[in-house]
């Protein structure tokens, strides 16, 4: 296949107080996005103080010197843009879209809670009820959701990539101001972040726009290095039973490489075509021709840490989940010795290529937003910006015998694997 040769233009600038600054221009539209992306995430987070990372999602938005709390919302949304944030295990992400002519106003808001967050006990009060009700929504009351939690803490063995993102009741409730105060102090300086501008700004002010704004932001002390090494083991099992869910579900997962790496590409691919959509092998496999599930999903993680590749499927209440767990290691192992077809090859090329170019908002590199989510996912992770332009030279490369050689290595085996069977109601005792 014909690689696409277009690459995404940027500019890179570090300000005094080690902001690192990526400029983007992008001229289809009258539209410019402002992101900043900070290095901390759930694996920032020590035992019994989980969920901070994900409470300063919503804490951002709580006023700061400047801006009194909820003006951020109006005050971008008054001017026709768009504004959201976003936490992961590795990052927390703040955006505005907004018309070009308010980039300023963008610049403005970011730089004014990076400085002055209104971070007070009234705010944390108000925010920590509102992220419980959130986990009760999203997690306690979710069919399959406590479940997915428990599985990711028996599928890590380090602490730093076991627990959720939302945390822990006990530990939102135990949060004080001092707690949360240190929290922000440490990972919310403008030396653990980066600043994207990416759309249509006038190139020949930008800079300084940037600079009026956030180069008298005080950096801070370095952040504590985080541990986010796995050890290999043997495969781990457990059976958990939901009272939530309606059918029985199969969760398989195994450690892998983290991103960037050669076996984490192949497996990228290989997760494509075993779990990506209804033309994957398994889906076709388990659905289609043997009619012992109802769905199927998953695929290769990519962490800038050990990452999981994930299978999890919704089986039929007849079927006995050793059954479907046999026709998954069926497919894998078929995988592993006769590898994939070129046809199989060039559609997930296709498909990868379609996403990377399409206008999606958050992912496509014809959006603003989807640039510069790439560039600073790249800036902070690999230490280049430029890795946006090879990262997707490297996934077409990959080979059928590279795909085999990974699912061999890191698929068909019992090492580092984790199993858990969710079975509906209650158990017994009346706990999972």
């Amino acid at each position: 296949m014909k690689i696409h040769d277009a690459t995404i233009p940027y500019q890179q600038h570090t300000l005094s107080n080690g902001l690192r600054v990526i400029l983007s221009p992008h001229k289809v539209a009258p539209v410019v996005a402002v992101l900043v992306m900070y290095k901390v995430g759930s694996c920032n987070e020590r035992p019994g103080k989980t969920g901070f990372a994900h409470l300063f999602e919503h804490m951002m938005f709580q006023g700061s010197e400047n801006v009194p709390r909820e003006m951020h919302f109006k005050y971008v949304e008054s001017n026709g843009g768009v504004l959201n944030g976003f936490t992961s295990y590795d990052l927390t992400t703040y955006f505005e879209l907004l018309p070009a002519s308010k980039l300023p106003l963008g610049l403005w808001l970011e730089a004014d809670r990076m400085r002055s967050l209104a971070v007070s006990q009234e705010n944390l009060d108000n925010q920590r009820a509102v992220v419980k009700e959130e986990r009760r929504l999203s997690v306690d009351n979710q069919p399959y959701a406590r479940a997915m939690e428990r599985f990711r803490e028996i599928a890590y063995d380090n602490f730093a990539n076991q627990h959720s993102i939302i945390g822990s009741m006990e530990d939102l409730d135990n949060a004080t101001l001092a707690d949360v105060q240190e929290f922000f102090k440490i990972y919310y300086a403008p030396n653990n972040a980066v600043l994207v501008i990416a759309g249509d700004y006038d190139g020949r002010r930008v800079m300084r726009e940037v600079r009026t704004y956030f180069e008298d932001i005080p950096p801070q002390p370095a952040p504590p290095p985080v541990d986010c090494s796995e050890p290999d083991r043997e495969e781990r099992r457990e059976v958990f039973h939901d009272p939530l869910a309606s059918v029985p579900a199969l969760a398989i997962a195994w450690k892998i490489p983290r991103r960037n790496t050669l076996e984490n590409d192949a497996l990228q691919i290989a997760g494509e075509i075993l779990v990506g959509g209804r033309a994957s092998r398994l889906y076709q496999r388990l659905v289609k021709e043997e009619a012992v599930a109802v769905s199927v999903s998953g695929g290769a993680e990519a962490r800038p840490a050990p990452s999981l590749f994930r299978i999890f499927t919704l089986h039929h209440p007849t079927v006995a989940p050793e059954r479907v767990e046999a026709l998954i290691y069926e497919e894998i192992e078929r995988m592993a010795q006769e590898g994939i077809s070129e046809a199989e090859l060039e559609r997930v090329r296709s498909q990868i290529l379609a996403q990377r170019w399409s206008d999606n908002l958050y992912y496509g590199m014809q959006s603003p937003l989807g640039r510069a989510l790439s560039l600073a996912y790249c800036a902070l992770f690999e230490g280049d910006p430029g890795e946006v332009n090879t990262m997707l030279q490297r996934l077409m490369r990959i080979t059928p015998e590279q795909v085999r050689e990974a699912v061999g290595r890191y698929l068909a085996t019992s090492r580092n694997r984790t199993v858990m069977t969710i079975l509906p109601g209650a158990s017994q005792g009346g706990a999972a």
